[in-house]
């Protein structure tokens, strides 16, 4: 007695044809098309607060609604982040805020990028920047636009304005590259 047994419909010629078919069907095919590689963030945490020290000092704090982690360990903030640098010596003193509806942190260049309506605001200078774009340079310490992007600073005394800044991250000393107006505010006795 033979070991399988094929029905007797498929022994005519298209019971055999049809049971081919059925066979044929069940064989492993290869997925044809271009190999999709998954390149969105792989974590997202909602009303992000991060503390960053140095030797048991503050040093900074960022905050943001949206923080987006990405497989190089880069971090995204889509809908806006604060930065606040505290004072050296410890005592959580405000000493500059960087604002901006967009912010991109490169953990391989160790920049973080922000964008959009971006202030820098030096609390006890009273100096404000105004600008669409700026870097701030986390191992050097500094803050910087390019040569092209404009900016608008604010002191006490007057409004400067021009293209291209650099500053250290506390916004205390900083230069414009390529001013183009300084306009002494009225009262400010000069």
């Amino acid at each position: 007695m033979p070991f399988f047994r094929v029905p007797h419909c498929y022994e005519t010629g298209p019971g055999l044809l049809l049971l081919a078919l059925m066979l044929a069907g069940c064989e492993k095919q290869a997925a044809t098309g271009p190999i999709v590689v998954y390149t969105g963030p792989l974590m997202e945490t909602s009303n992000v607060r991060t503390l960053v020290s140095d030797s048991a000092k503050l040093k900074f704090e960022l905050t943001a609604p949206l923080e987006q982690q990405f497989d190089n360990s880069d971090m995204v903030y889509p809908h806006g982040a604060k930065v606040i640098f505290y004072s050296a010596d410890g005592r959580k003193t405000v000493v500059n805020t960087i604002t901006a509806k967009y912010a991109k942190y490169e953990k391989a260049k160790n920049l973080y990028t922000m964008r959009g309506d971006v202030q820098v605001n030096n609390v006890p200078e009273q100096q404000r920047l105004h600008t669409e774009e700026m870097f701030y340079d986390k191992a050097k310490q500094v803050i910087y636009t390019d040569t092209a992007m404009f900016v608008k600073v604010e002191t006490p005394t007057e409004y400067i304005d021009g293209y291209g800044l650099t500053a250290n991250q506390n916004f205390s000393r900083y230069s414009i590259k390529r001013p183009t107006g300084i306009l002494a505010k009225t009262g400010a006795g000069l």
